[in-house]
C-alpha cells in the first residue's frame, strides 16, 4: 500500500509548536532526535537515491561486507527508526503529527532534520493511518529508488521491526503511555504492508519479525534479537 501525503489545512499547526514539540521530543535522545531548519536554509540533504547509496556503502565499509543488500538493509533500518521514532513520540506526547515530506539528511552521517517543519493535529484517539502516512510515506517514496533490488517482505519487516522499537524506547522513557501506545502499535501493525510482518510477545512492547535484516550475514554481525532465525 503505497501513502499518499495529505495535508488537510484544517488540522495545520503552527510551525513554531512544530519545532517546539520535536525539540521536546529530541530530548528522549537517540533516534527521537530530529532537527528543525527553515526552508530557506535548508542543505538541499533530501532523502534521494545517491545520498541512501552513499549511507549504504558506509554501512558496507563500516561492517566489513562487500555484500549490497545488507548495507541497503541495515541503512533502511537505520532510517525507518528515524522516522518512526519523532512521529510516534509527537503524536502521543504533544497531539501533533509531524509531515515527513521534507525530511533530509542533517549533514554528513545519518541524522535527520525537517526543512520547513509543518505538522497536524493528530486525530483523537491517534489514528494509526495518519501517523503511518508519514513514516511509512517517506520510506516507500525511497525504496522505489534502491541501488539493489530488496524482497519486499524484508523492506516491510525492517519498518515493522523499527516501529515496535521505537515504541519499545519510548514506553520504557515514558511508562504512563503503555495503554494509548501499545495500542497504536497494535494497530499501525495492522495498516497497510505491515500486517503479517511480525508480533509482539511481550508488554514490554518485544517483538518477533517474520523476515531478517541481513545483519548475521556481515563478519562478526549477528542475529538481532527480534530475529525470525532466532530459536
Amino acid at each position: 500500500m503505497r501513502y499518499r501525503h495529505r495535508d488537510p489545512r484544517t488540522d495545520d499547526v503552527p510551525a513554531d509548536e512544530v519545532v517546539e514539540a520535536l525539540g521536546d521530543v529530541a530530548r528522549l535522545g537517540g533516534f527521537f532526535a530530529l532537527d528543525t531548519a527553515p526552508a530557506s536554509v535548508s542543505g538541499g540533504g533530501r532523502l534521494t537515491r545517491e545520498g541512501f547509496a552513499a549511507r549504504a556503502g558506509t554501512v558496507n565499509e563500516r561492517y566489513g561486507t562487500a555484500e549490497t543488500r545488507v548495507g541497503v538493509s541495515i541503512a533502511h533500518l537505520g532510517l525507518a527508526a528515524r522516522l518512526w521514532s519523532p512521529v510516534l513520540a509527537c503524536a502521543l506526547l504533544h497531539g501533533i503529527v509531524p509531515v515527513m515530506a521534507t525530511a533530509e539528511w542533517a549533514g554528513e552521517g545519518s541524522a535527520l532534520r525537517l526543512a520547513g517543519p509543518r505538522g497536524n493535529r493528530a486525530p483523537q484517539p491517534t489514528s494509526a493511518h495518519a501517523v503511518a502516512a508519514q513514516a511509512e510515506g517517506v520510506l516507500q517514496r525511497l525504496e522505489s529508488h534502491l541501488p539493489v533490488r530488496m524482497a519486499p517482505r524484508l523492506l516491510a519487516g525492517n519498518s515493522a521491526s523499527a516501529l515496535v522499537g521505537s515504541a519499545a524506547q519510548l514506553l520504557r522513557s515514558r511508562p504512563g503511555l503503555r495503554a494509548p501506545l501499545t495500542e497504536l502499535t497494535r494497530e499501525l501493525l495492522e495498516t497497510g504492508r505491515l500486517p503479517g510482518t511480525g508480533r509482539i510477545t511481550g508488554p514490554g512492547l518485544t517483538f518477533r519479525r517474520r523476515s531478517c535484516c541481513l545483519y548475521y550475514r556481515a563478519p562478526n554481525g549477528s542475529k538481532c534479537g527480534d530475529c525470525c532465525l532466532v530459536r
